[in-house]
């Protein structure tokens, strides 16, 4: 299906030429038949001869409506315009194209209706003198006729054409239902309408609603007046919902993938043919179905920052139009640059921020956020609307800069340098405060870092990082080395408080070996080897089972003061047992 809106002054003729097109009534209320004129939106549709489904949103045209139509325009990428051969160009024409310039739409067709009344001419030439001013230059026209039938075979031409020439639609993307109806059906409860430009929605599928956070439930769906269990983009689609009152629901809300969307309330723009410094300094942002209250604030010549009274759900490359309301013409169309703007305290920054979005679009928007932050979810980038830049580094979810992380790798080394200067005997530095010394927020990113060729010489081990590997041996102290050679000869002979000061060694030093992996403390004042656990278990499954911490002292060749932290150890270990008795067996073999 492809979805065009309709756009013109009151009374030229649009509901009358999409009921010739149709067959439908897209005036939905009583008052909009008596009065004549389109007050709500309407909605009519129809197949091509080719096959092509076509759905049009019929907008109203009088000047008091024009939020509605906004609402109408907003998601749709093509526009019917019509204008009346006996009244030619109106001030509601002018509004409605400057709306449809501002956000756009380059693609449409001209219909001059009414042309039994008045030579189509005159109006052709003064609309194409208009639209040649703006993005629907040169879209082809039609001159039409609902009474005479003049024009409809052409009118269906063009229509086949205007289908074929839209875009794609997008069934993989996330779902951003903007409301442009919300009633309630005796017997169904809650209703909405809306535009589906992306993803699909199918019936039982969960929602989210973005102005509340409420979970809703899709209960019955219909698309062009049936009943369906899967709509796919493009489509207009009604969505009887479970979950949610009418009450808590209005136009201008949003129905959104669960977690896919990022709601902001600050976002950094680019204006469409408009200097920033012109622009009153509160306005009305119109996005989808939705208007909001907004605060301008000037960054350059074409950009600016918007506060909006409320949070949207937006991505970068989202267009949307700025109005004043009280002055009834729109200011400017805006693209959005960047959905989480970074504060603007010091003096200065809002002609660096200006700076900074120089060149900045939907496809480089993913370096620069990427560069800003250093480190993102993919899932979070993606919900700003940005890809991940081609030199990206990624593991997981996470995405590192390639410059941050060759700078992460670079203070890591200069880290890891100074402890070893300052610290010779300590091995390097814990992971955890690793993480914290670089400001990142997963182990996951330090893999990424230690990726990177400046971190060619660091290594991993027991959650700590070190230069290359273990230098230890050549930092430590004789005393040390002489403990080592003496505990190789009699692994359980533990030294002595008074032996450990003939070797000059004292508790700094011995906890700072076991640190580095050469002495074992198993409890005050008792280093061993560090493959003395293993050995033990090794002796001690020779003796019957289960033993006497006695016998494990003989099996041992050592005194009560070791046996007794050894034997606790073993069992913290998981190496044995201690039984009720005070005897112990193994508990597995190792």
């Amino acid at each position: 299906m492809k979805v065009v809106a309709t756009a013109g002054h009151v009374d030229h003729g649009k509901s009358t030429l999409l009921r010739t097109l149709t067959g439908l009534e897209p005036d939905r209320w009583a008052e909009e038949r008596r009065r004549g004129l389109t007050i709500d939106l309407g909605f009519a549709w129809t197949e091509l001869p080719g096959g092509e489904t076509i759905a049009f949103v019929d907008v109203p045209g009088h000047q008091r409506f024009v939020r509605n139509m906004l609402a109408g325009i907003g998601e749709v990428p093509a526009v019917l315009f019509v204008v009346a051969a006996d009244e030619g160009w109106m001030p509601q024409s002018e509004e409605h194209l400057q709306a449809l310039h501002a956000l756009g739409v380059a693609r449409g067709l001209l219909v001059v209706t009414r042309a039994d009344l008045a030579d189509p001419e005159w109006a052709l030439l003064q609309a194409r003198r208009r639209l040649s001013e703006t993005s629907l230059a040169g879209i082809p026209a039609v001159t039409f006729s609902a009474t005479t039938g003049l024009g409809e075979s052409e009118l269906g031409v063009e229509l086949e054409a205007l289908a074929g020439s839209l875009p794609d639609p997008r069934p993989a993307g996330d779902v951003r239902l903007w409301l442009d109806r919300v009633f309630s059906v005796r017997g169904a409860g809650t209703v909405v309408t809306a535009t589906l430009p992306a993803g699909e929605l199918t019936v039982g599928e969960e929602l989210v609603v973005g102005r509340t956070g409420r979970r809703v439930v899709v209960r019955d769906l219909r698309s062009l007046g049936e009943q369906v269990r899967r709509a796919r983009a493009t489509a207009r689609v009604a969505l009887n919902l479970r979950g949610v009152h009418v009450d808590e629901l209005e136009r201008g809300d949003t129905l959104l993938t669960p977690r896919a969307w990022l709601t902001t309330d600050s976002i950094d723009v680019r204006l469409t043919n408009h200097c920033s410094a012109e622009l009153a300094r509160e306005l009305t942002t119109h996005i989808g179905s939705a208007a909001v209250r907004t605060r301008v604030r000037p960054l350059g010549t074409d950009t600016a920052r918007l506060s909006l009274d409320r949070p949207l759900p937006l991505r970068i490359g989202d267009r949307a139009l700025l109005r004043d309301a009280g002055r009834h013409h729109v200011p400017c169309g805006v693209t959005v640059l960047d959905v989480c703007p970074p504060p603007l305290r010091r003096r200065g920054a809002a002609a660096a921020r200006a700076r900074e979005l120089d060149g900045h679009d939907e496809h480089t928007a993913g370096g620069a956020l990427l560069a800003r932050h250093g480190a993102l979810r993919a899932t979070r980038l993606r919900a700003m609307g940005a890809t991940a830049p081609p030199d990206a580094c990624g593991t997981g979810d996470w995405l590192l800069d390639a410059r941050a992380r060759e700078h992460c790798a670079a203070r890591l080394a200069e880290l890891l340098g100074r402890r070893r200067r300052e610290q010779p005997l300590s091995e390097g530095v814990p992971e955890r405060e690793a993480l914290h010394a670089l400001g990142l927020e997963d182990r996951a990113l330090l893999d990424l870092v230690l990726r990177s060729p400046r971190a060619a010489g660091i290594t991993s081990r027991d959650g700590k990082l070190m230069l290359g590997e273990s230098r230890a041996e050549q930092h430590l102290p004789e005393g040390i080395t002489a403990l080592r050679a003496r505990l190789h000869e009699h692994p359980f002979r533990a030294p002595t408080a008074e032996e450990l000061r003939e070797l000059e060694l004292d508790r700094e030093q011995l906890g700072a070996a076991a640190t580095a992996g050469k002495l074992l403390g198993v409890g005050e004042g008792v280093y061993l080897l560090p493959e003395a656990l293993q050995l033990a278990v090794r002796r001690l499954a020779e003796l019957p089972s289960p033993f006497t911490p006695a016998q494990a002292r003989e099996a041992l060749d050592t005194t009560r003061r070791v046996v007794v932290p050894l034997l606790e150890r073993l069992a913290k270990e998981g190496y044995t047992l201690r039984l009720p008795d005070g005897t112990h067996r193994l508990r597995r073999p190792r």
